[in-house]
């Protein structure tokens, strides 16, 4: 993989049944994730979700905007953007 970065636009579902990446939401990527929306608690999990889903390491992810909404801006150091898109494509249509 390459040095660049990438910027993903994300629409959070928590307290979700069925944790996972649940396909395109517009421009966005629909995120569903267990925890509550309370104390960061969803944040971290969303976090965490892309980090296992892209197999990349927790360290290089930022949540950078939306810290309190449904819609968040992630970004991810090292993966060039064509590559993040196709990366999350794959995992979505696995569901």
């Amino acid at each position: 993989m390459s040095a660049g970065k990438s910027r993903l636009k994300l629409r959070v579902s928590p307290r979700s049944r069925r944790p996972g990446i649940a396909g395109r939401h517009g421009d966005a990527w629909k995120v569903r994730v267990a925890e509550p929306p309370e104390n960061g608690r969803a944040n971290e999990a969303v976090l965490d979700l892309l980090a296992r889903t892209l197999d990349l390491p927790r360290s290089r992810f930022a949540l950078v905007s939306g810290h309190s909404s449904r819609e968040k801006i992630v970004v991810l150091e090292g993966v060039e953007q064509a590559q993040t898109e196709r990366l999350l494509a794959s995992a979505g249509k696995t569901r």
